[in-house]
């Protein structure tokens, strides 16, 4: 405490001190104050401590600034004088950004040019060890992913051959949801569409509100399906993917959106790939593939060509003119307005040569689709006049050019490329070089020009549009190749380089997820595009958009042309691999209880498995036939099974001609044979209420009546056991099986075999109908009266007058019958026991059974009945 108390009082003297400074120093001022006289040119001023301080850091300010040195000043001053300015100067400097040296990267020793290539050669060698390991790396990631893939893929088709055989089972668990389609839309039943032969979709096809888009495209299209399914079995024309563009376009989905490719822009894509109201003339099927994906680009590019024009109606001058070629030249207006004047904007030659635009022109109209135009040009035109006849033999012949045609390009094209951009003389124009290049279709000339000119195209379309106007369809015929530098380059060639590069380098690493599969489209790799899409399970729907696309392609019988180079299977894996697509789809609606869609999905999965609309009109080759009836029929019995499905295959009466079964069996013949397989599946499945109801849709009335004798004797077996519904099922078969009996009588269809057949069944629902009384008599007590009705069955040989003859009961009796034998004998036995024999009339019965029980041990009987045989003895 003496150490505190002693700081703090040398802290208290240390104050008073300063006090006493301050107090001398106010007494020496006030002193010089009464000594010094007024006078009249300075008043007294009276200032505060505060006062005082703020003046003196305002007079100390003033008084830094004038000691500025002298060369600061100078240097302000000179800058001044040549209008820059410092402060600027000052702030510029401050934002200067130091860059790295040579030294940064390199030591400062090594200045010699041996130091300098050594460090290279190891930074080289170092970078090169990196990338090594990379690409490895990326290979054995890829590997492992095929892999991967195939297993999974191998997986998948074992699970689906595995569900196929018990799809046809009635499902109890109806809460199944399918990815990506939790809710499908409920359609409701509608009539045929007067809208089916124009192919347009119905007037119903309007999107839901308050649905998501999923719901909404599942809707639309489902309309346009069922008006497919109509026309083809009414054998109408129709065209599906005009249909469901139409359908797409009702959503107005792609109104407003940034992706530069939209669903809307991908059915147009397909509608022109299968080429809906346009045909081509001698070319094969692929080669009218990709002539479709061609014209689909020019569209495209028509366009762009259209919307550059409004974007600069000045520059375009185009006026009062609408004709093709006056647009080509309003966007060329446009595209060259830094060249100068053009040829065909030129009055006055004289003064200044005009900038010739003839293979600009010729090359647009190609590209915009304008091929009378171009040829046009060509033809009146100096500088193409050379070009011009092979021009026209390329437009008549779709690209397929003969073999002196394609060689004269070809040289054409060497001279072009050995001349260059050489000093002193004129190059030569880009785009006369891409045409003959087009007109060649030489696979050396296209590869070479795309690696002298790397920067040769803006956009991923018009490189596709000169790859697709340029391959050829090669064959080995030695017609077709003159020389090795003339192998054509074909469709192959182009899928294998687009295959080069990943998906994630089409879509942007998924920002534009559909530029991939449009891509595949436009290479004709139509099953791979499907089934990249279908894997899009998302908010979009594309997985419903690429179900709605395999129906369209598959229509058209083209998936087997679309496979890709990168896929190798036959045609009937690619249609099966469609047709699953379907399938799954249709399924959804199916397990939802909407067997009306499920139907109708159906028989497009098997119409893709056929090869299209020529399943329909049995115009596809026999294998496509055998395997679309056996997919139909699989799938129609799936659909036979549910509730509902009677009445909607077969209508309220007959075996499908007032029902959806005749669209897709016009034959009667075949429409029998399918009921009565169909029928069979029932009985396999224990759905013996549908096979009895097929049997009397079909008129088999001896299987039906077989059918409910068969449930018949199981009812009774299980009335034996003391079930509770066995009698209530009985009554109600029987009841059945007079029905049936009474309509054989009406029936003209049975035959005199038939009858025959009918008439073992009636004895046999008579055998079963007495040994039911004689239950109910032994449950309602009436013991006597039941045993005096078992010894009158004529089967059983238990007459206690007639004589003891060995005769084997079963030889002739149903096996129906036979089931209900054993617990029949037990119930006499019973009966027996609570009777009192006063003749020996029972004994004798009870002699009788014993007999015949010993006679049939090799039947392997109940135990307790034998137990009973010996206590009776």
């Amino acid at each position: 405490m003496a150490g505190v108390g002693g700081g703090t009082s040398g802290g208290g003297g240390g104050g008073d001190a300063e006090m006493g400074g301050w107090t001398g120093l106010l007494h020496s001022s006030t002193k010089l104050l009464e000594q010094a006289a007024p006078t009249p040119h300075f008043p007294p001023l009276q200032r505060n401590l505060d006062q005082l301080e703020a003046l003196s850091t305002k007079l100390k300010s003033k008084t830094i600034r004038a000691e500025a040195p002298t060369q600061s000043l100078s240097a302000t001053r000179l800058l001044a004088r040549e209008g820059i300015n410092a402060e600027q100067l000052a702030r510029d400097l401050k934002s200067f950004e130091l860059k790295t040296t040579f030294e940064d990267v390199f030591p400062s020793e090594a200045t010699s040019v041996e130091e300098y290539l050594q460090q290279l050669h190891e930074m080289a060698i170092v970078s090169s060890i990196q990338e090594a390991q990379k690409d490895n790396l990326r290979s054995f990631n890829n590997y492992m992913m095929q892999v991967l893939e195939d297993d999974w893929q191998n997986e998948k088709r074992d699970f689906l051959q595995s569900l196929s055989r018990l799809s046809t089972l009635p499902k109890r668990n109806t809460n199944l949801v399918a990815s990506g389609m939790t809710r499908p839309a409920l359609m409701q039943p509608s009539t045929s569409s007067p809208y089916a032969s124009s192919g347009l979709p119905s007037s119903d096809v309007m999107p839901i509100p308050n649905k998501t888009i999923i719901e909404n495209k599942s809707a639309v299209y489902a309309v346009v399906v069922k008006d497919l399914n109509d026309a083809r079995g009414r054998g109408l024309p129709f065209s599906p993917a005009t249909a469901f563009r139409a359908a797409y376009e009702s959503l107005s989905i792609d109104a407003i959106g940034t992706k530069s490719v939209t669903m809307q822009k991908m059915w147009h894509l397909i509608q022109a790939l299968v080429g809906e109201g346009l045909t081509h003339q001698n070319v094969s099927r692929k080669m009218s593939l990709v002539i479709g994906a061609r014209r689909h680009l020019e569209w495209g590019h028509e366009k762009y060509i259209l919307e550059t024009i409004n974007s600069h109606p000045a520059l375009a001058a185009l006026g009062g003119s609408v004709g093709n070629l006056q647009k080509i030249r309003a966007f060329l207006r446009v595209r060259l307005r830094d060249q100068g004047v053009l040829d065909f904007d030129a009055t006055d030659l004289r003064r200044q040569p005009p900038v010739d635009t003839t293979w600009q022109q010729i090359y647009f109209c190609l590209r915009t689709g304008y091929y009378d135009e171009a040829r046009q040009v060509a033809q009146s035109s100096r500088a193409a006049y050379n070009f011009a006849p092979l021009l026209a033999e390329w437009i008549s012949t779709n690209g397929a050019v003969s073999p002196d045609t394609a060689l004269a390009a070809s040289e054409e094209c060497d001279k072009m490329l050995r001349m260059g951009d050489r000093p002193g003389r004129p190059g030569y124009d880009r785009k006369k070089l891409l045409l003959y290049a087009i007109i060649c279709g030489c696979r050396r000339q296209i590869d070479r020009l795309l690696k002298d000119l790397p920067t040769l195209f803006n956009t991923i379309e018009d490189f596709l549009w000169f790859k697709l106007s340029a391959l050829r369809e090669y064959t080995s015929a030695p017609s077709n190749v003159l020389n090795e530098g003339l192998v054509p380059y074909t469709l192959d060639d182009l899928q294998s380089y687009l295959n080069k590069f990943e998906p994630s380098y089409y879509t942007k690493s998924g920002k534009d997820p559909l530029i991939y599969p449009y891509i595949l489209f436009l290479s004709i790799q139509l099953l791979p595009a499907i089934l990249y899409l279908s894997k899009e399970v998302g908010e979009d729907g594309y997985h419903v958009d690429a179900v709605h696309i395999s129906i369209a392609l598959a229509d058209h019988g083209v998936l087997p042309d679309g496979v890709g180079s990168a896929q190798k299977m036959g045609v009937m894996d690619a249609c099966a691999e469609a047709a699953s697509i379907i399938r799954q789809y249709g399924s959804v609606y199916l397990r939802n209880g909407n067997i009306d869609l499920a139907l109708e999905y159906y028989a497009q999965a098997a119409s893709a498995m056929g090869g299209g609309e020529v399943s329909w009109i049995g115009k596809g080759n026999a294998d496509q036939q055998r395997q679309r009836s056996l997919m139909l029929k699989q799938l129609l019995t799936e659909i036979l099974l549910r509730d509902g499905g009677i009445q909607l295959l077969l209508g309220p009466s007959g075996m499908g001609e007032e029902g959806e079964l005749k669209k897709y069996m016009m034959d009667w013949r075949s429409r029998q044979q399918f009921l009565l397989e169909a029928a069979h599946r029932c009985q396999e499945a224990g759905l013996y209420d549908k096979s009895v109801e097929i049997h009397k849709r079909v008129g088999a009335f001896a299987m039906a009546l077989q059918t409910i004798n068969k449930c018949l004797s199981d009812a009774i077996c299980a009335m034996a056991r003391s079930m509770l519904d066995g009698e209530s099922r009985a009554t109600a078969l029987i009841h059945s099986g007079n029905e049936i009996l009474e309509a054989t009588r009406y029936s003209s269809e049975a035959s005199v075999q038939d009858k025959d057949l009918i008439s073992e069944q009636q004895t046999v629902l008579r055998q079963l109908e007495a040994i039911l009384h004689i239950y109910r008599l032994a449950r309602a007590g009436q013991t006597v009266d039941a045993l005096r009705e078992i010894i009158k069955l004529p089967f059983l040989h238990l007459d206690p007058q007639a004589p003891n003859v060995p005769v084997d009961i079963f030889r002739n009796l149903s096996p129906h019958v036979q089931a209900c034998v054993p617990d029949l004998l037990k119930v006499a036995l019973n009966c027996i026991d609570n009777i009192r024999d006063t003749d020996g009339t029972l004994r004798a019965v009870k002699s009788k059974i014993a007999n015949l029980v010993a006679s049939n041990m090799n039947r392997n009987w109940p135990q307790d009945l034998y137990q009973k045989v010996a206590q009776c003895i």
